[in-house]
């Protein structure tokens, strides 16, 4: 591990603004992804500036019948908090398939949702990657390509989004807070905050240079039955080979996203037009600009019939 700086922050404008004045700057709160890949040398930031201060550990009720769900609030304690369990349970079921019971006792709502990539050959520094080091290729096109995208991806990396919990935020619309270096606060939907890799897929969000989450907006509740199917390559403790939060109401309608398949949580408002019509029609829309390897052709396949199980048990 290379020689860093460290000190804690006393605000979030504070943490927001020294994070944009100082080179190599990182936030840290949970660690649970930056310490590994300082570890690795796949992060060597300069300077750390410690969160966990700030007082960004609360969740609150909105006005409008929501949930204000602070970025430093941890995933257990999230996943157990009585509304979340009873009006956002997709949520709530997502965060417990994800991870140990240890490390959720330590990460963090923000931390989650800028996790990095699991991708083996970003994890391997012999080998080369266009989001650990831009220009010098994607090792995984042409490699081996099992756990990696089917849709969303491009000619520079193939890449997935790791987060369980992102999913399930995008099935439930969900709102990110901001605080920007001179102060000023945004809001940014969930379905802007992760970006599709392109030419870029080193720039993985939406977020300025030493911006920081504050906190994630949950809507009023839709209600529904809401469902968090994740299939995996062992029981638990594994990443998604697809996984599928849905909100299905007893009409028939409803609303899905998808994991393990994309650069970001990956949802299609218009396939959600034809839940009446099944999961093969649904993951048709979803999935129509698919682009599989050989590798991981599967994935289409799995989506279809791990969402088909799905809507089977909402509808009971």
């Amino acid at each position: 591990m290379r020689p860093f700086t460290y000190e804690r922050a006393t605000s979030p404008a504070d943490a927001s603004a020294k994070a944009a004045s100082i080179p190599g700057a990182r936030f840290i709160a949970g660690g649970t992804n930056l310490l590994d890949l300082m570890k690795l040398q796949i992060e060597t930031p300069a300077h750390l500036i410690d969160v966990n201060g700030l007082g960004l550990d609360k969740i609150e009720e909105t006005p409008d019948g929501g949930l204000r769900v602070g970025a430093l609030v941890r995933n257990t304690d999230l996943a157990a908090d009585m509304r979340v369990r009873r009006h956002y349970a997709v949520l709530s079921r997502a965060l417990v398939a994800g991870a140990s019971g240890q490390l959720r006792n330590v990460a963090t709502t923000a931390g989650n949702l800028l996790q990095r990539t699991r991708c083996p050959y970003f994890y391997d520094p012999n080998q080369p990657c266009n989001k650990r080091q831009p220009g010098s290729g994607c090792s995984a096109i042409g490699g081996v390509s099992r756990q990696l995208g089917v849709v969303g991806t491009s000619e520079a990396c193939i890449a997935t989004h790791p987060s369980d919990m992102a999913v399930a935020m995008r099935v439930l619309d969900a709102t990110v807070e901001t605080v920007r270096p001179g102060g000023a606060t945004r809001a940014i939907p969930i379905a802007e905050l992760h970006r599709l890799p392109g030419d870029t897929p080193h720039v993985e969000t939406s977020l300025e240079r030493g911006e920081l989450i504050t906190a994630v907006t949950l809507p009023k509740p839709v209600g529904g039955a809401q469902l968090y199917h994740k299939v995996r390559d062992r029981a638990s403790y594994a990443f998604a080979l697809v996984s599928v939060a849905a909100i299905v109401q007893p009409d028939g309608t409803g609303r899905v996203a998808l994991g393990g398949v994309a650069p970001k949580p990956w949802r299609v408002e218009a396939a959600e037009a034809h839940m009446k019509q099944g999961a093969k029609a649904v993951t048709a829309g979803l999935l129509a600009d698919a682009r599989p390897t050989d590798d991981n052709r599967f994935k289409v396949r799995l989506a279809e019939r791990t969402l088909a199980a799905v809507l089977a048990e909402a509808r009971g």
